[in-house]
Parts: C-alpha cells; structure tokens; sequence
C-alpha cells in the first residue's frame, strides 16, 4: 500500500520583511526545507503599499526562482500589479469579488478559522483552499475558538477542495500533517532552524 503523500508547507513572512535578513534564510529553505515549500504569504499588516511592493520585488524572484508560489493577504487588487499569484483572504466575504478581480487562474483562499459555515460558504465562493486554525493556544490567530482536529478529519475525508492547518504547535503539527494538504508556519517558526527541526521532528 503507497504511502499518504507529505504535505506541504506555506510559510508566512514576518512583518515587513526586509531583504537583508530574510532572504537568505528563506532561500535556505526553498533550497532544503524538511518538507516540500508550496507557497509564501506575503503578511501585510501594518504595511502600506509601497512597503508591500518593495517586499514583493525581492519576494518574487525568490520564490518563482524555485517554483514557488508567492500569494499575498487580503490586498488581491495588487495580485496582478505586482505579478503574484494569488490571495489568501482573511475573511471569506469578499471572496467573489476578489474571483473576479484576479479571475480564475490565480490562486484563491481564505481563513475560515474553526467555522464549518464560513468554510463551506468559501468552498461554494469558489476558494482553491480553505484554511482552518488555530490549532494551539501558541501563536494563536486573534481572538476565537480553537479549531478541532475532528473537524480537519471531517473536511480531508469529505470535501475535495485542499485544506491548510494554521496556528500550530508541535502536537498539532504532528496530529495534522496526515489530514492536511498545507502546513502554515509563521515567520516566528521557520526562521529558527531549532524551532523549525522541534515542529518537524515531532511528525516523525
């Protein structure tokens, strides 16, 4: 019998990510991450436009240099713009309008937190993936429930469209990797190689 395929990770930027110190810890692990790289979300709080497109200028040769995605929060109107491909949605709401504005090709999804309404609702807007979380206490997504693992389980096992797992310690990490299509690490998490070696360590 095959083996499940490994998920992949999507790692999130740290606020106003300067070239300098990022960069090459971030090529680092496009190169040789412990689990394939999928994505790189461009978080945009706090920043303003020219903030985000300066970041977004030595972002995306670094990940399409490695055929990796590069999908910015919420700002989808800057996805053509700045030649990204595509947006996570913080909020579900606007889903169709941002369909239309980046149309079909681009990539497409939004954090749905632990509500199966908000989840199914995006699925039927048309999202390429749904995200669920947090998972943990630790680095918890704002205020909110925790999302239960019964719930991921339900969604790996009955809908098609992809799931991504946020807000993960390393119990939830290793509970999640068979269920989820994507792993999200925030900037905190893989920017320390020893924090980053604990998360993976414990899938093992």
């Amino acid at each position: 019998m095959n083996a499940e395929p490994a998920p992949q990770l999507c790692l999130v930027t740290p606020p106003a990510p300067e070239s300098a110190r990022v960069a090459p810890r971030l090529a680092a692990l496009l190169e040789a991450a412990p689990l394939p790289v999928a994505c790189v979300r461009l978080a945009t709080a706090g920043m303003d436009e020219a903030a985000i497109r300066a970041a977004a200028a030595w972002l995306r040769p670094l990940c399409h240099g490695h055929d990796v995605a590069l999908v910015i929060e919420d700002h989808f109107r800057l996805v053509a713009p700045l030649g990204l491909d595509g947006a996570h949605l913080l909020a579900p709401r606007f889903l169709r309008e941002a369909r239309r504005e980046i149309g079909a090709g681009q990539i497409l999804g939004a954090f749905c937190g632990s509500s199966r309404h908000a989840a199914m609702t995006a699925a039927e807007a048309g999202a390429d993936y749904v995200a669920l979380g947090p998972f943990s206490m630790q680095g918890a997504l704002g205020p909110g429930r925790l999302a239960e693992r019964d719930f991921a389980a339900w969604w790996a096992e009955v809908v098609e469209i992809p799931l991504v797992v946020e807000g993960l310690d390393a119990e939830s990490f290793a509970a999640l990797s068979p269920l989820a299509d994507f792993l999200t690490l925030e900037a905190r998490q893989w920017f320390d190689p020893a924090e980053l070696d604990r998360l993976t360590g414990a899938r093992a």
